[in-house]
C-alpha cells in the first residue's frame, strides 16, 4: 500500500481547509436552514451582460484568446480603472485578465516570492493569501488588525512586521471579513514608509465597487506607489459575476512579464465567453452596479441595525457586504456559537476565526442576500440568543 504521507507535498498537507467552505458544506441538502455565509451576490449578472456571451457563443466565438485576454478587454479594463480610480495601465503589458481575482493573487505571488520570501499578511481577511503564499514558497507572517483601529492597517504595526526578508505586504482593503476600508488618509503613512524599502504591495481590491458613504482609493494611485504595486480585482462581486471567473491584474510590465509566463503554462486564457461578456459589464454596467450597491447598503443597515437592536455590538462597516459582529458576550468560542446558533435555531454564519486566529470573538455574516432572507435570519437569531 502506498505511503500517501510520504509521497504527497508536505506544503499542501500542512495547509488547512477553508474555514468558510467548512461551515458552507454543513448545510448540505438541508432546507430549514437560513445561511448567511456566503460571498456570492444573490442578483443574476444584469440581462445585457448574458446577451454579450450569448452573442459570442452563437457567433461561434469559442476559441482560445491571446493568453493575456483579448486586446478589446484590456483595452476597456484601462478605460474603466482610469475612469473609476484615477490608475493608468497599458492595455498592451501591464494588464492580465484572470480566471477570477483568485488566479490573480496566486500568480502574482508566484511571480515574486522567492523561497522564504516573508509576506505580511493582515487578517481578519480572506482565507487564501497566507496558503498561496506558502504554496509560492514563502513565508506568511500574520498582522493582526484590532478593533480599536477600525481594523485597518497601521504604520505602527507594520513596522513592527517588517524584516530584512520581508517582501511583499497584502492589502485586503475594502476587507472581507470585517467591511474595512482604507482611506487616503489612512494609506498615505504606508506609502511614505514603503516607498523607502523594496516592499512590493499585492492590493487586492475586488471589492472597490462595493463601498458606502466615500469612494474606493487604490494605494497604486499614491505618488510612488504605482511601481511597487499590483493590483488584483474582478468581476465577481461588482457585476454580480461569481461563475463567470475572470478577474484581471494591473501592474508594471517588468511584473505583468513574469506573471504572463505562469498564467501561459497554468491557465492558457481565460474563458472566452466570459471575456465577451466583461467587455459589455465594463462599457454599459455603471448603473448595474450602482444599483447593487444602493441594495446592498440598504441591507447593510438593515443587518447591523438589527443586531444592535439585540444588543450586540457590532462593527459598521464601509465596505464589501459582510458585517463583523462582536460575540465575546455570549462567553464561548466563535466555532462553538456558529454551530450552536445553526443547530439550535437553523442559521448558519461563519466564526471569525475562519479568517484567522485574531478572528475569535467574531462572526461573519453575509448580507449578500435579500432583507427577506435576512429578516427570518435575524428573528432566529434573537430568539437564540434569547436562550443564552
Amino acid at each position: 500500500m502506498l505511503d500517501y504521507d510520504r509521497l504527497l507535498s508536505k506544503t499542501a498537507q500542512e495547509i488547512k481547509p477553508s474555514g468558510i467552505r467548512k461551515f458552507f458544506d454543513l448545510i448540505g441538502d438541508r432546507k430549514d436552514l437560513i445561511a448567511l455565509t456566503v460571498g456570492q451576490p444573490d442578483f443574476v449578472t444584469p440581462w445585457h451582460i448574458r446577451v454579450a456571451a450569448i452573442e459570442s457563443l452563437e457567433q461561434g466565438k469559442t476559441y482560445y484568446t491571446s493568453n493575456s485576454g483579448t486586446n478589446e478587454l484590456r483595452v476597456e479594463i484601462a478605460a474603466y480603472m482610469e475612469r473609476r480610480f484615477g490608475l493608468v495601465y497599458a492595455p498592451e503589458n501591464e494588464i492580465i485578465v484572470t480566471v477570477g481575482g483568485s488566479e490573480a493573487i496566486d500568480m502574482a505571488m508566484r511571480a515574486v516570492l522567492n523561497p522564504g520570501d516573508e509576506v505580511i499578511v493582515p487578517q481578519p481577511s480572506y482565507v487564501c493569501y497566507a496558503p498561496i503564499a506558502s504554496l509560492a514558497g514563502g513565508v506568511p507572517v500574520i498582522l493582526e488588525t484590532k478593533e480599536k483601529d477600525r481594523f485597518k492597517l497601521t504604520l505602527e504595526d507594520l513596522r513592527a512586521a517588517v524584516t530584512p526578508r520581508t517582501k511583499l505586504l497584502i492589502l485586503p482593503y475594502p476587507n472581507n471579513p470585517t467591511g474595512a476600508i482604507m482611506t487616503e488618509e489612512d494609506l498615505e503613512p504606508i506609502a511614505e514608509f514603503l516607498r523607502e524599502t523594496d516592499i512590493l504591495v499585492l492590493s487586492d481590491e475586488i471589492y472597490c465597487e462595493l463601498t458606502y458613504g466615500r469612494n474606493h482609493v487604490s494605494i497604486a494611485s499614491l505618488p510612488g506607489m504605482r511601481e511597487r504595486t499590483i493590483v488584483a480585482s474582478g468581476f465577481s462581486k461588482s457585476y454580480a459575476m461569481t461563475g463567470w471567473r475572470l478577474g484581471y491584474t494591473l501592474a508594471p510590465a517588468e511584473i505583468t512579464r513574469q506573471m504572463l509566463k505562469i498564467h501561459q503554462y497554468a491557465i492558457m486564457c481565460a474563458p472566452t465567453a466570459s471575456q465577451f461578456a466583461a467587455v459589455d459589464a465594463m462599457r454599459n454596467g455603471d448603473e448595474d452596479v450602482a444599483e447593487m450597491r444602493a441594495e446592498y447598503n440598504r441591507r447593510r443597515r438593515y443587518l447591523a441595525g438589527g443586531l444592535q437592536d439585540m444588543g450586540i455590538d457590532v462593527f459598521h462597516p464601509e465596505g464589501a457586504f459582510y458585517v463583523w459582529p462582536n460575540i465575546t458576550r455570549f462567553g464561548m468560542p466563535s466555532e462553538v456559537f456558529c454551530r450552536r446558533l445553526m443547530d439550535e435555531a437553523g442559521v448558519v454564519i461563519v466564526p471569525g476565526t475562519a479568517f484567522g486566529e485574531c478572528g475569535e470573538g467574531f462572526a461573519r455574516i453575509s448580507y449578500a442576500y435579500s432583507v427577506e432572507h435576512i429578516a427570518k435570519a435575524l428573528d432566529r437569531i434573537e430568539k437564540f440568543i434569547g436562550t443564552l
